[in-house]
């Protein structure tokens, strides 16, 4: 079988992003047979409107719907702002999710997880990204990591402690599963 593909997807446009740094360290800790790439496009993806969710779509659309075609699993990172999920990572999966029904996410095992500088780790944004992921049809896992006081745990942005290293492995070990049992379900 060749590798299983996640597309890691960072939730936060700053460039010294904790998510990020927790998608990174995903990527170095992929067990052998998954490959963890990380995509760095959500900045140039437009506002959805719904007059250009087809193939009039724009192209960094377009490039955004390849990527997740192309993965076996998404594994997103979502930083949390005002007890949400940030704007643009939300308007990002409104495109993936779209037109109704056959959207690039449906079918697509998905994990979230989260870091933030509060105490709680972002728990409220990943809750509304599953929802999001779920609703537009990815067969989402259930909980996935939260990093809470991330500055304090996650030093010089990917030297983490070893809760969440234990964390990162589970998601992807449970990520890369999935897709295997979806490849037996269909083969």
């Amino acid at each position: 079988m060749t590798p299983v593909q996640i597309l890691a997807i960072p939730g936060s446009l700053r460039a010294g992003s904790w998510n990020a740094a927790l998608l990174r360290l995903a990527q170095e800790r992929a067990p052998e047979g998954v490959r963890v790439d990380i995509w760095e496009g959500l900045h140039d993806v437009p506002p959805f409107s719904e007059d250009h969710e087809g193939d009039g779509a724009p192209e960094p659309v377009h490039r955004w719907r390849d990527a997740i075609s192309s993965a076996d699993a998404l594994l997103v990172a979502t930083p949390e702002y005002n007890g949400s999920a940030p704007g643009q990572l939300k308007n990002a999966l409104d495109w993936a999710s779209r037109p109704y029904g056959m959207g690039a996410v449906v079918g697509k095992p998905a994990g979230v997880i989260s870091a933030s500088t509060g105490s709680f780790g972002g728990r409220w944004a990943q809750e509304d990204v599953r929802k999001a992921l779920r609703l537009s049809g990815a067969a989402v896992l259930g909980e996935g990591l939260a990093v809470g006081k991330a500055a304090e745990r996650l030093v010089e942005l990917g030297d983490a402690d070893e809760e969440i290293v234990a964390g990162i492995d589970d998601v992807l070990a449970r990520l890369a599963a999935a897709v295997v049992e979806q490849y037996e379900l269909t083969a």
